[in-house]
């Protein structure tokens, strides 16, 4: 996951034996969304509930910060969400993907961090909105970097 040690964290409803398998360095895990993150992590079972979190925790993340989405792997977890589905969602939230990866047997993950002002992002899942800007900075972009 690439976390470096001391980093400012949230981490959202972490399964005891997932958050485990993470085998995170020593971070500065904050109780409360309060101020800028280094490292965000959400484990979520849903689409609803991912439309919900994602504006609520994107202004806490840092420029160079990355939000983690944990989710169930398999339908037979009871869940509606898939990597095409997580990538769709985050976009349409300014946030752009980078990893994925397995947790344990039970969560997938995938990276998000900020779109960087200029670049153009194409993904057949998802797309930045036509204009979008970012609170960290206070700089504004739109997806084909004009």
């Amino acid at each position: 996951m690439g976390l470096r040690e001391g980093a400012r964290a949230f981490v959202v409803d972490p399964p005891a034996a997932s958050w485990l398998a993470i085998d995170a360095p020593p971070l500065d895990v904050a109780d409360e969304l309060d101020g800028l993150f280094d490292y965000i992590h959400l484990f979520t079972r849903g689409a609803v509930e991912l439309e919900r979190e994602l504006p609520r925790l994107r202004p806490h993340l840092g420029s160079t910060g990355s939000l983690w989405v944990s989710w169930p792997k398999g339908r037979k977890q009871g869940t509606d969400l898939t990597l095409p589905r997580v990538i769709e969602i985050g976009y349409r939230h300014v946030l752009v993907e980078s990893t994925c990866l397995s947790v344990d047997a039970t969560w997938s993950a995938l990276k998000f961090t900020r779109p960087k002002p200029g670049k153009v992002y194409r993904n057949s899942y998802g797309r930045l909105p036509d204009r979008w800007g970012d609170a960290s900075t206070g700089t504004s972009g739109d997806r084909d970097g004009d």
